[in-house]
């Protein structure tokens, strides 16, 4: 007979779900995921990983076509969207199959289907029609003392703005487009929309952002933001901020917008297609929540430092949780979840910790306070800054355009955020991370020796700035 009793049974096995699952195994508990759909979750297969192989594809393209800035000849570029996607596709399944050996690995099981908890300690898996993983467990009745929802979100849907799957997309049909539209309309200027509206940019649409805010990616630095605008409308890419989507007519291959400029005035837009990118909601229904008191608001469970609700025995992770809307909160956020169960008094999640980053061109990242945050709190600052236009490796990349930023506390030296707009940036951002988690002050930093020629010498530069006594600029 299977195994029904666990010491541990999750709720979905996208990066919070699977990596918590692993953990649990390594700390000695018997461990149980459940999942409904696919391994790896949104994350992996519809969301972080996919989009990242086509804006890779969008980058090579892009260079190809600018082949001869650096001494090379190349003809007739051109692509083949199919083959783009198929490639993403193939990423996504890799990692599918790897989170599948990884569960292996750690003698985690898999039970497909979906959940719904009975009581505190008590779960009904229910059949779905997805096809399961070899070896998975089917529906029927578990227990686990302890019980974690990590079921992620899914995109957040306004009237008026419904998709329908073929003119009006959300994420998930705009990674596997058929072919790539010529016009396109993206709702919404967060990660999400500013990096699909980067990717069809560069495969060639004309591409129009709209966002109701006064500035795009507005969780971001208003002077990273104001770069970042200026560099997507160079490419040709239309912004209209303080601006909102009054309705959408559809016709047999195109949608018509009319747009509140917010000024007074409307206009109309016509296009082929449009990407509603106006955020995302947790999937807290259908879990049997309600019935059991776990308290939610704004759409979210409601936690502590450690992934407890309200209802003893019953944890959540990740986006149902709660933003930052991130897998690598979701990934953290679990562990420290079940090494509390354990009882090794982790420390609780500091969410001014976490990095963000998007994917578009130029990429963009940051930790920490933004400038207009940190005066809010009433700190003194010291604001320093440094231009890739002044670091030999990016000039020597061809990848001149973009700052690096960074925000200390005037009267001790600490770091309070740090913000990025260039080439690779969400590979440098880990740096300033690593500096904020070890209290690092500015003394260390400019003490620090960084590589020469590398891109991350600007975040030296940009801590001298602040001090005035940048060497480079």
């Amino acid at each position: 007979m299977p195994e029904t009793t666990f010491d541990v049974i999750i709720i979905g096995s996208g990066p919070g779900g699977y990596v918590t699952a692993i953990r649990a195994a390594q700390l000695g508990f018997s461990t149980a995921i459940v999942e409904k759909s696919h391994l790896g979750g949104i994350c992996l297969n519809w969301g972080c990983i996919p989009t990242k192989a086509l804006l890779r594809s969008a980058e090579i393209y892009h260079y190809l076509q600018h082949a001869e800035n650096f001494g090379l000849k190349v003809e007739k570029v051109s692509y083949d969207p199919s083959a783009v996607v198929k490639r993403s596709r193939a990423v996504s399944k890799r990692l599918n199959d790897g989170v599948g050996f990884l569960m292996k690995k750690n003698k985690v099981a898999v039970i497909w289907g979906k959940a719904d908890i009975d009581a505190p300690g008590a779960v009904t898996v229910k059949p779905v029609e997805a096809q399961p993983p070899k070896g998975a467990l089917g529906p029927g009745q578990y227990r686990a003392k302890h019980i974690i929802i990590a079921t992620g979100a899914r995109p957040r849907v306004l009237p008026g703005l419904e998709p329908d799957g073929k003119l009006v997309w959300t994420y998930f049909e705009a990674m596997v487009p058929k072919t790539l539209p010529k016009s396109l309309l993206v709702v919404g200027s967060g990660a999400i929309g500013i990096e699909f509206a980067s990717f069809y940019r560069t495969m060639g649409a004309e591409v129009t952002v709209v966002e109701i805010l006064p500035q795009i990616l507005p969780a971001e630095d208003d002077e990273i933001a104001s770069f970042a605008r200026k560099q997507f409308e160079k490419q040709g890419i239309t912004v209209l901020t303080g601006a909102r989507v009054q309705k959408l007519d559809k016709a047999a291959d195109s949608v018509t917008a009319t747009i509140d400029d917010g000024k007074g005035a409307t206009r109309t837009l016509t296009v082929e297609r449009v990407i509603s990118a106006v955020g995302v909601t947790g999937n807290i229904e259908g879990l049997g929540l309600e019935k059991l008191g776990v308290a939610t608001e704004r759409g979210a469970i409601v936690i502590d430092g450690y992934g407890r609700t309200n209802v003893p025995g019953l944890y959540a992770i990740g986006d149902v949780a709660g933003p930052p809307l991130l897998a690598h909160k979701a990934e953290h956020e679990g562990v420290i979840c079940i090494e509390a169960i354990k009882g090794l008094n982790p420390h609780p999640l500091d969410k001014l910790m976490i990095p963000g980053c998007t994917y578009c061109a130029p990429q963009i990242a940051s930790v920490g306070l933004t400038e207009a945050a940190a005066k809010g709190r009433g700190y003194e600052l010291r604001v320093g800054r440094f231009p890739f236009a002044a670091n030999g490796k990016a000039i020597a990349l061809g990848e001149d355009q973009g700052f690096v930023k960074v925000i200390f506390d005037k009267k001790t030296g600490r770091l309070l955020g740090a913000h990025m707009v260039g080439a690779e940036v969400t590979e440098l951002i880990q740096g300033f991370v690593v500096a904020m988690n070890l209290e690092t002050t500015e003394h260390e930093l400019m003490h620090t020796v960084f590589p020469h020629p590398t891109l991350s010498e600007m975040m030296k530069e940009a801590v001298l700035d602040a001090y005035g006594q940048a060497l480079n600029a």
